[in-house]
């Protein structure tokens, strides 16, 4: 087989990473720290994420679907794995044979579990104000759940990015869940739930955007630390006269005679044209402004002053989250989960 090297990589830190997960697990007032590692780990790596937190201390694990548990099996030992779309009609036999448990979120899926699922503890998750999966509060407490076995009662906070009066509603509707509904624990808090304080803990965090260096809210700021850092090679040099145009749409004229580092890197690759105007990179502390469109596979970056750049040196790209978020219009999360598959994943 011929070894190909990549023209793109993300550097990914690996302390940075677990330092995150041990200041949240710091914040939950006594409970448990799990991590959301759906999306592929939110691009990083599912199996990657799931090894460094695991030797961490990190037990408990949460994925959107059976495909992404599948992929991840086997599990390290002592880890608990969660499925948080619950149990579809095409899942079942899947829930079966992985050791593996569902997140129910519907009464169809509860009785689906009850039909299928030998008796075998499952997670539930209840709607107390975000109106997408989960069963309705009074679905839960009249009587839908009588006999399931559950390990963890779920629910997700709708606004806890926000100073939102919305997640003091929740907190007591979930208390109230509490005292009503047997489970062995309770878990409410994703990562800006965490910043609110030790009442949102329960018995166990599922902390997703902040392990991966995203600010979730501003008590996280100064302690999260970022841990994606992206690479791009730099293809071609080439002298631009004043007065000359770079790229689609002629969207930069240069303003006198300018380098140009043409990189490999474009919206493919998920670095989108959002990004023109703001994006940047660095080469040997050099900064180097994105100029023109990004397009499909290249991107052009102002190179004066960089002295040496060459083809085949690698460009650090500007990709602390928050900031790039505000840049950018895009949210954390998809800054993270939109960096493709040509870029290489390199833990550190």
């Amino acid at each position: 087989m011929i070894d190909i090297a990549p023209p793109l990589r993300l550097r990914l830190n690996a302390g940075a990473l677990v330092a995150n997960w041990r200041w949240l697990a710091a914040q939950g007032g006594g409970a448990a720290c799990g991590a959301a590692i759906k999306a592929n780990g939110y691009g990083l790596g599912s199996r990657a994420v799931m090894h460094h937190l695991a030797a961490a201390g990190c037990r408990d694990f949460f994925v959107a679907t059976w495909a992404e548990a599948a992929a991840l099996m086997p599990l390290p030992a002592g880890v608990a794995l969660s499925v948080l779309h619950g149990v579809g009609a095409s899942d079942i036999v899947a829930a079966r044979a992985l050791p593996v448990r569902p997140v129910l979120n519907s009464v169809e899926q509860v009785a689906r579990w009850r039909a299928g699922g030998d008796g075998r503890p499952c997670d539930v998750m209840v709607d107390t104000g975000m109106s997408r999966l989960g069963l309705r509060v009074e679905e839960a407490v009249g009587g839908a759940l009588d006999g399931v076995v559950i390990e963890t009662l779920l629910s997700h906070l709708a606004s806890a990015d926000e100073d939102s009066g919305q997640n003091a509603r929740q907190l007591a509707a979930f208390r109230a869940l509490r005292d009503a509904i047997p489970a062995r624990r309770y878990s409410l808090a994703n990562s800006a739930g965490i910043c609110l304080g030790v009442d949102y803990g329960f018995d166990l965090t599922r902390p997703g955007l902040a392990l991966y260096g995203g600010i979730a809210r501003a008590e996280a700021a100064g302690h999260i630390r970022q841990v994606v850092f992206p690479e791009t090679r730099v293809l071609q040099v080439r002298d631009v006269r004043a007065g000359e145009t770079v790229g689609y749409g002629a969207a930069w004229t240069a303003p006198r005679e300018a380098r140009i580092a043409v990189a490999n890197l474009g919206y493919a690759d998920g670095y989108l044209r959002c990004h023109a105007g703001s994006g940047g990179a660095t080469w040997n502390g050099h900064a180097l402004p994105l100029v023109g469109r990004v397009s499909m596979d290249l991107t052009a970056f102002d190179a004066d002053g960089a002295g040496a750049i060459g083809e085949g040196d690698w460009l650090a790209l500007d990709y602390d989250l928050p900031v790039t978020a505000a840049a950018t219009g895009l949210s954390q999360y998809e800054l993270l989960t939109g960096l493709g598959a040509r870029f290489e994943r390199i833990w550190g």
